[in-house]
C-alpha cells in the first residue's frame, strides 16, 4: 500500500466524505502530507478505504473548496503550495471600491447622520457596571431583559448571549455547528461573507431561490427531496439552514409569519436534524415586524439580532438566542478567547434601547430609509425595471452585463456593488446591489436613469 494511502486510511476514523476530507486536512496541517505531495488516485483510495469513488471525489471537492488541495485533471490532485482559505474574497469584491465615488451606493452601511447619539445617554448614566473581573456573566442582566422583551412576540430563547455584531455571531454559531463537508442551505443570492465563511469551514453551500417573501418553500422542498441542483446532491441531511428573515441583503425581501411557518413545516418533514440560523442584521430599522422560525421550531432555531444598523456599528453588539444545547457551546468556546463583549458598551446599549430620544431617532431613521428606498424603486418601476426591495436599504437591480454596468455607473460618479459575489449558484441574468441608505431622495431619478441605461429588458427568474 502506498505510504499516502496508508496514512489517510489510518487517520480516517469515518469513511464518509466529510470524514475522509477532515482526515486529509489534518495530515496536511500536521505536515505529514507536505505541500506539493501527490494524493492517491480516487480509485486507489476508495479501494483501500472500502468506499465508493464518488465518496472520495466528494472529499476531494471539499478540500479544493477550502484551498487545501489543487487538481490538475488527469495529472491528479496535489496538496496546495499555499492556501488562501480565510481571505474573504467575495466580501472584498464588494468592499474594495467603497468610498471612491462622488455618489457611493456600493456599501451596505447605515447613514451616520441617522444614528442616535450615544452622548446624551452617556451623560445621563448614573454609574457604570460593576467591573469585578473575568468571571462575571458575559451578558449584563439589564441588557438581557431588554433583549428578551424585543423577542417576546417570536421566541423565548432558553439561552442568550451577546457577541461582537451579527457576522461575529454567524461565524461563532456556524463554527460550532458545521464540520468539513457539511451541507448548508443558503438563500440565493445571499450575503457574500456567509459564502466566504462556509468556504473557510469547508462546508458546501446549497442554494435555495427566494422571492419577495424570502426563501421559497417549494424550492426548499425540492432541494431537500431531490437535491435541487445537479451538483448539490441530496440535501435532506443538511446541517444548517442560514437565512435573513428581514430586509434580506441584497434583495430587500422580508419574510412574513406565514412564510416562516411554511418553511418550518418543510424542514419538519424533510430535514428533521437541520438547525436554523437566522441573521436579523437590520433589527429595529426594518419595516416588517420581527419574524422567526423559532415560533414553530424553538428546539433548533438560533436567532441573531444586530443593533449595528439601528444604534451604531461601533457598538459592535448582537444578541444570540436559542436552545441551550446550541448556545452554550458558543459561550464555552468564547471563554477561551474574548469571553465577553464590553460590559460598558452593553450598558450603553441597554440605556439606548430604553431611552425615548433614541427610540424616536431610530423611528425617524426607519422612515428616512423607507423614503430613500421607495424613491429609487418607484423611479425604476417607471422605467420598466421591477425589483423586490420591500425593506431595509438594499436594492437588487437587473442589468444587461455586470461589468459594463459598473463601468457605465462609475463614469457618472456612481458606485455600485457587483452581483456575482452574492451568488451561491448562477441565476438568470446579471445584477448589481444598490444601497440607498445614503441616497438623497432628490437624486433618485438621476440614479434610476443611469441604471435604466444598464438594465436588461429580460428580467430573471427572481422577478417572475
Amino acid at each position: 500500500m502506498e505510504p499516502e494511502v496508508a496514512r489517510i486510511a489510518q487517520a480516517a476514523s469515518s469513511r464518509s466524505a466529510a470524514g475522509i476530507a477532515a482526515a486529509v486536512n489534518r495530515l496536511i496541517k500536521s505536515g505529514e502530507l507536505p505541500a506539493g505531495s501527490r494524493l492517491p488516485t480516487v480509485r486507489t483510495l476508495a479501494k483501500a478505504l472500502g468506499t465508493s469513488p464518488t465518496t472520495v471525489n466528494e472529499a476531494w471537492r471539499s478540500l479544493v473548496r477550502i484551498g487545501a488541495v489543487r487538481t490538475e485533471g488527469r495529472n491528479g490532485s496535489f496538496v496546495a503550495q499555499t492556501s488562501h482559505a480565510g481571505w474573504p474574497t467575495r466580501f472584498w469584491r464588494i468592499a474594495s471600491a467603497a468610498g471612491g465615488f462622488a455618489m457611493d451606493l456600493s456599501a451596505g452601511v447605515p447613514d451616520p447622520e441617522l444614528l442616535p447619539s450615544p452622548h446624551d445617554v452617556l451623560a445621563g448614566l448614573r454609574r457604570g457596571p460593576h467591573l469585578s473581573g473575568y468571571l462575571d456573566p458575559p451578558v449584563l442582566p439589564e441588557l438581557e431583559l431588554v433583549i428578551r422583551r424585543t423577542w417576546k412576540d417570536i421566541c423565548d430563547p432558553e439561552c442568550l448571549t451577546v457577541v461582537d455584531g451579527s457576522l461575529d455571531a454567524v461565524d461563532r454559531v456556524l463554527t460550532s455547528l458545521v464540520r468539513l463537508g457539511d451541507r448548508v442551505l443558503v438563500e440565493n443570492p445571499t450575503f457574500p461573507p456567509f459564502l466566504d465563511l462556509l468556504e473557510l469551514l469547508g462546508a458546501q453551500p446549497v442554494p435555495v431561490p427566494i422571492d419577495a417573501e424570502g426563501m421559497r418553500p417549494d424550492a426548499l422542498r425540492a432541494v431537500l427531496h431531490n437535491g435541487g441542483t445537479a451538483d448539490a446532491g441530496g440535501a435532506g441531511d443538511a446541517a444548517v439552514l442560514l437565512l435573513q428573515p428581514r430586509a434580506h441583503n441584497p434583495t430587500g425581501a422580508s419574510m412574513t409569519p406565514a412564510r416562516a411557518a411554511e418553511l418550518a413545516q418543510v424542514l419538519r418533514e424533510g430535514a428533521p436534524s437541520c438547525v436554523v440560523v437566522e441573521d436579523d442584521h437590520v433589527g429595529e430599522i426594518a419595516v416588517a415586524p420581527p419574524v422567526s422560525l423559532a415560533t414553530d421550531l424553538p428546539e433548533r432555531t438560533v436567532a441573531i439580532r444586530s443593533f449595528s444598523k439601528s444604534h451604531g456599528p461601533d457598538l459592535r453588539l448582537a444578541a444570540v438566542g436559542g436552545p441551550a444545547d446550541l448556545i452554550e457551546p458558543v459561550i464555552a468556546r468564547r471563554n477561551l478567547g474574548p469571553a465577553w463583549s464590553s460590559r460598558l458598551l452593553q450598558q450603553l446599549l441597554a440605556e439606548m434601547l430604553t431611552d425615548e430620544r433614541c427610540a424616536a431617532t431610530v423611528a425617524k431613521a426607519r422612515d428616512a430609509y423607507v423614503q430613500r428606498r421607495v424613491a429609487l424603486t418607484d423611479a425604476l418601476a417607471q422605467r420598466g425595471i421591477p425589483v423586490l426591495a420591500r425593506d431595509g436599504f438594499n436594492v437588487w437591480v437587473p442589468v444587461a452585463n455586470e461589468r459594463d454596468a459598473m463601468v457605465l455607473l462609475a463614469a457618472q460618479g456612481i458606485g455600485a456593488a457587483p452581483g456575482r459575489p452574492f451568488l451561491a449558484a448562477p441565476i438568470d441574468g446579471d445584477h448589481l446591489r444598490i444601497t440607498t441608505a445614503l441616497l438623497p431622495v432628490t437624486e433618485a431619478e438621476q440614479v434610476a436613469d443611469a441604471l435604466a441605461g444598464a438594465a436588461t429588458r429580460r428580467h430573471g427568474a427572481l422577478h417572475r
